[in-house]
């Protein structure tokens, strides 16, 4: 960034009017869809166990727009609306969509060739079909069987979809799922699977999709009647999947259900628990995969249906709010909810109250941040802080607040600046530790660069410590804490000891041998010898204190006074202060 500059990189606009592709109209439901609202775009793929290779699938719903289902303010049948689909999932880090599919020449399978054209402009973004028991209920050719039904469907979705260069495959199979067939009809999978040329990879559903005749793999729903947000549910079908290595396992997170705004709604109503849901659909998986066991893929329950109450399309709620205030040089805010919602916090500064420049980012846990430490000249600024959620989550962005900025002569460093502690003397006993403060401020105007703290003219029993070790005090004091720790008195006692053990030992040797020696001139051993003992006993005494650096002070009653150097460092800059250190023995 330019000195004194305030460089717009974003506007308020763009970071809280709707980032997504549900409809500008769209409004907050009462089934707890959230209305249209800027979302946060973080990888989804950051929810998983860290070195994840999971392939993250949206589920996808192509109905609406028609009479039968409610008004979302778009129509799937929309090339533009799809395209704003796919991109808003690109966006979010989703891999691919599986569709929803109701068989052929409906207006459901006209949207599904628009997915399909649109898939194949964004390489790496894949699509499969799920043949839901609606195809073969209502979508049927006429007068046909369930399994007459199933054939025409495969054939036709081997005929149209399956030369794709997006259509998602499996091992070199293109994928085929299903919802609910077996459970509606009785089918034969394999005969029906004869008469394709190209045979599938089949993915089931649940548990038992596993052991499926034909199955490749199966993948786990929302069970909205269990009591416990269906966590039990998943442990069982993640832990059913793991051992069977030639299967894929499609495991599933969703924020919730309800479906009481569905015409055929029984008023299943598992809560969203203000985005926790979400989250903890994921550990749930996190809890049983690693870098080492790797799940294949997840699927996200659901991207848009809006009856049922499992869409994010339009974001997920995460009941949080930030309020800013300003304190001196100091953008300070405070939250209400559960922050382990917030992925992080960014602090913008603008000029006129509209167009922002973002000033980095802080982690969750922090709630301040100096502005001198910024080279933002001084004058009078409109700030806004902004918790960013955790994927597809709803950001929150604080109301405005005004902040004053004096942080000396303009912008960068304006002189040096001094280092002092305080006391400037402490009392440690030994084995001990003593605590004191050491202030760095600047000498004039501002002083805007980092000073690393350290310490030299330590005693060996001494040790220190800065919290932080480095400061940058813009155009007020910033303080460290520096804390001395002395080791034990046996330390230095036992050098004492080692080296006196040695002396004795020497010279005992050395006498032995000069009654030994028979025909060697005695007198010049006796001069060698003597040299020996002399500088063994001088090494005794110099190891008495423990170490090289010679006390200030010693008094009779055993205790030792040191001056330790506190250094301020930054770049060229180097400040010292000294300190009196006073063991007690």
């Amino acid at each position: 960034m330019a000195a004194n500059s305030v460089a717009p990189t974003t506007t308020l606009a763009v970071q809280t009017t709707n980032n997504t592709s549900a409809a500008n109209s769209f409004a907050n439901q009462s089934n707890g869809n959230s209305g249209a609202a800027n979302i946060s775009k973080v990888d989804v793929h950051s929810l998983l166990y860290s070195g994840a290779d999971t392939k993250v699938y949206a589920h996808l719903l192509l109905w609406f727009g028609g009479s039968n289902h409610m008004n979302v303010g778009y129509n799937s049948n929309d090339a533009g609306q799809v395209h704003r689909q796919i991109t808003d999932m690109i966006s979010r880090g989703i891999n691919g969509v599986i569709i929803d599919w109701y068989g052929a020449n409906n207006s459901i399978d006209d949207a599904t060739k628009l997915v399909m054209a649109e898939a194949e402009t964004h390489p790496g973004f894949t699509f499969a079909i799920m043949i839901d028991q609606g195809a073969i209920e209502w979508y049927s050719c006429s007068g046909c069987s369930p399994q007459q039904a199933l054939v025409a469907d495969l054939q036709y979705i081997e005929q149209n979809y399956f030369p794709s260069s997006a259509y998602m495959t499996m091992q070199g199979k293109p994928v085929v799922t299903d919802f609910n067939v077996d459970l509606s009809y009785s089918v034969d999978w394999n005969a029906a699977t004869a008469s394709l040329s190209t045979q599938p990879a089949y993915l089931f559903q649940n548990n038992p999709g596993f052991t499926h005749v034909l199955s490749d793999g199966s993948y786990a729903w929302v069970m909205p009647t269990t009591s416990d947000y269906g966590m039990s549910y998943l442990t069982s079908f993640y832990r059913a999947g793991m051992p069977l290595t030639s299967e894929q396992t499609v495991g599933a997170t969703y924020k919730g259900f309800n479906d009481t705004l569905a015409s055929w709604g029984s008023n299943r109503i598992m809560g969203q628990q203000c985005g926790q849901t979400w989250l903890e659909t994921f550990s749930d998986a996190n809890g049983l995969y690693n870098s080492g066991k790797q799940l294949q893929a997840m699927q996200l329950v659901t991207w848009n249906d809006y009856e049922e109450g499992t869409e994010i399309e339009s974001g997920i709620s995460n009941c949080f709010s930030v309020s800013a205030a300003a304190s001196g040089n100091s953008l300070q805010w405070t939250i209400k909810g559960n922050e382990n919602t917030v992925d992080h916090y960014v602090p913008y500064i603008s000029t006129d109250g509209q167009n922002l420049m973002a000033l980095g980012g802080s982690a969750p846990g922090t709630n301040s941040l100096n502005l001198c430490s910024y080279s933002i000249p001084n004058g009078d600024y409109t700030a806004y802080i902004q918790a960013v959620g955790k994927p597809s989550i709803t950001n929150q962005i604080s109301a405005a607040v005004k902040v004053t900025l004096n942080c000396g002569g303009g912008s960068g460093n304006t002189g040096e600046f001094t280092l002092a502690a305080s006391p400037s003397a402490v009392t440690i006993n030994t084995g001990g530790s003593g605590k004191l403060t050491v202030n760095v401020a600047p000498q004039s105007g501002w002083f805007n660069s980092a000073v690393g703290l350290s310490c030299s003219g330590l005693p060996a029993n001494l040790s220190c410590a800065f919290a932080p070790a480095s400061v940058t005090p813009g155009s007020a004091t910033a303080s460290s804490v520096l804390t001395l720790v002395s080791s034990a008195a046996a330390t230095a006692n036992k050098h004492r000891r080692g080296s006196l053990e040695f002396a004795i030992w020497f010279s005992g040797f050395g006498l032995f041998g000069f009654t030994v020696v028979g025909k060697i001139q005695r007198e010049r051993i006796a001069a060698v010898l003597g040299a020996c003992i002399v500088a063994s006993l001088m090494i005794a005494s110099s190891s008495c204190g423990g170490t090289a650096i010679a006390p200030v002070k010693a008094s009779s009653a055993g205790s030792k006074s040191y001056v330790v150097s506190v250094n301020g460092n930054s770049g060229s800059i180097q400040l010292s202060t000294t300190v009196t250190v006073t063991l007690e023995q």
